[in-house]
């Protein structure tokens, strides 16, 4: 399987981003998603998860401004991204944990998309 990561760019504080992630390849499900974001000489963080159950986790930081959702047809996570601040610079990763086509669960990453906010 592989994800593939969209809507990144350059927004000014304040504004608002929706970043998107399509797994594709041999998939039967998908258990788990999250977003992460790393800056530079930073390590990398986890920013929201959601799960097959619906269960969702935010980071502290990110509470009240992102929202993370799931299109579970269209193998597809979203993280709705609103109130952005100079702190949230960073490439954005989403990842997943998948139920591959002989039943095993194995995990993947995106390529990250770069998200750059201005004062």
């Amino acid at each position: 399987a592989q994800l593939v990561e969209s809507g990144g760019g350059l927004v000014q504080a304040g504004g608002s981003l929706r970043l998107s992630c399509a797994a594709s390849g041999s998939i039967f499900s998908i258990r788990a998603w999250g977003w992460y974001r790393q800056a530079p000489g930073k390590q990398r963080q986890l920013v929201a998860q959601i799960t097959s159950g619906g269960s969702i986790d935010y980071a502290d930081f990110v509470k009240a401004r992102f929202t993370i959702s799931r299109d579970n047809g269209e193998n597809t996570v979203y993280l709705q991204m609103n109130s952005l601040k100079p702190e949230d610079t960073a490439v954005y990763y989403c990842n997943a944990w998948v139920v591959v086509a002989d039943s095993n669960i194995e995990n993947y990453w995106g390529q990250g998309t770069q998200v750059t906010v201005s004062s």
